[in-house]
């Protein structure tokens, strides 16, 4: 299947004009990584929340369904070859640097809905989204731990007004970071995330108010999207939105306090859906074996060499950017055939069969996954090997994403180099007809079906006057 966007019309929202200039209006769109159809029957709160709503919407994903394009692309209604979000984190090829999951909102090249809904004068606050530090929206939270030169680091989050984190720390103490990612990640981030959310509305009650809880993204990747631990996950989310919508409901009722007519509208959103895998492959691994990449040794550990290998890949889930030096055709095809047939590889993309993914920040080549597996960054064959940082939780140092850090052995203090520990993965390029996202809206609609480049304009037009 080519990897493209499934285009679908516009969401039509169904407005009574008359009524609807009446009411001061209110936003709050949650996003929810791994959230899938089947989950909604086990999430009585949820479900409550929308119950006089029409049946959950189909999300289309845009390929790749990935945490920051899948943001950014519901954030501008566009693709990533138009955003510019590829993955991730990106490798600046000027400067031959991996920077993994550290970006500041200028990364995306589009504009975003704080920037339209700003122009129209309503409030806006940013909760959590991941590309968020230095964005247009009126409040914004986001975890920025403070690193010390010894390695340690502080807590701490970028928040705007700037001061605004204090008053959360005198309320609800620290974000408890060691519980967002890792293997200690639990429902206290996403428990912590919905409280402040609330401080927020109760002090700013900004009128559009994006909140991404990540709960779901755990025990589906380490244990499986159907097993007791993602099933047990998808109760405990649903108890915080339970709770969150009753306190979100306060909030805005207090503020009413000049006769106007007040109303929330919720949305929640797959960000993408977590398929179970059995297989992992190893595309650093194939491109050493075959020559084109290199490595360099410090203290016995294998290190990557960027300005000595004529390739490599920046493995993100499902899907990888192989990046040529210096683009060379000849490499291009080289590696295309190499990697032709490879178990675990779906797709093998150059140009502009790159679809979503034809931008100048790419790789040259796009491995894609089948369904049922996932990409690991290893490079090394011999573990006694590994660079140091391999078994540590370290996602800023890794040049690719690492979900075997969930894994992480106390016993031994460390993560161990077993990649086939994974049990679910995200990024696959679903079919339409088998997407399990959805998007469920109090807003009226005669849809049942969106893509989520779509999703930005369907949020204009509830605004519009």
């Amino acid at each position: 299947m080519l990897l493209k966007r499934f285009c679908l019309p516009l969401l039509r929202v169904e407005l009574n004009e008359n009524q609807e200039n009446q009411i001061m209006k209110n936003l709050i769109f949650l996003t929810v990584p791994g959230l899938r159809r089947q989950d909604i029957a086990s999430m009585q709160n949820l479900s409550a929340l929308f119950n006089d709503s029409p049946l959950p919407l189909t999300v289309h994903h845009c390929f790749p369904a990935v945490t920051w394009p899948a943001q950014a692309t519901m954030l501008t209604g566009k693709s990533p070859n138009q955003h510019g979000v590829v993955a991730n984190g990106f490798y600046w090829r000027d400067s031959r640097k991996v920077e993994m999951w550290t970006a500041w909102n200028n990364v995306i090249h589009q504009p975003q809905l704080w920037d339209e809904l700003k122009q129209r004068s309503i409030s806006t606050a940013a909760w959590f989204p991941m590309l968020s530090k230095g964005c247009n929206a009126d409040f914004v939270c986001m975890p920025a731990p403070i690193h010390q030169p010894d390695g340690s680091e502080n807590l701490w989050c970028y928040t705007k007004p700037q001061d605004f984190y204090g008053t959360l720390i005198e309320k609800l103490d620290h974000f408890p970071l060691k519980h967002f990612w890792g293997p200690q990640a639990n429902i206290k981030s996403t428990q912590w995330i919905a409280d402040s959310a609330v401080a927020t509305a109760e002090t700013f009650h900004p009128q559009f108010f994006y909140i991404y809880l990540p709960h779901l993204d755990y025990a589906a990747q380490k244990f499986g999207p159907d097993s007791d631990q993602a099933n047990i996950a998808v109760k405990e989310l649903d108890d915080v939105i339970g709770a969150l919508a009753k306190q979100m409901d306060a909030a805005y009722s207090a503020i009413d306090s000049n006769g106007d007519s007040r109303r929330i509208d919720w949305m929640v959103a797959s960000e993408y859906e977590i398929t179970a895998v059995d297989h992992v492959s190893y595309p650093n691994r194939i491109l050493r074996s075959a020559g084109l990449l290199q490595v360099k040794e410090n203290d016995g550990r294998e290190h990557l060499d960027l300005s000595a290998s004529q390739a490599w890949a920046l493995v993100d889930h499902q899907f990888s950017h192989v990046f040529v030096r210096d683009g060379e055709a000849q490499v291009i095809q080289k590696i295309a055939d190499l990697f032709d047939g490879v178990a675990g590889i779906e797709h093998v993309l150059t140009g502009s069969q790159r679809g979503n993914l034809d931008h100048r920040r790419s790789g040259d080549l796009i491995l894609a996954s089948t369904a049922n597996s996932w990409q690991a960054y290893y490079w090394w064959e011999d573990d006694g090997k590994a660079p140091a940082f391999a078994t540590t939780v370290d996602i800023h140092n890794k040049p690719g994403y690492d979900p075997v850090e969930l894994f992480f052995d106390f016993e031994k203090m460390q993560v161990p180099l077993d990649a086939t520990l994974i049990k679910g993965s995200h990024g696959y390029d679903f079919p339409p007809n088998e997407s399990q996202g959805v998007l469920l809206t109090t807003i009226p609609t005669t849809e049942n079906e969106i893509a989520d480049t779509d999703i930005f304009e369907f949020v204009m037009q509830h605004f519009q006057q």
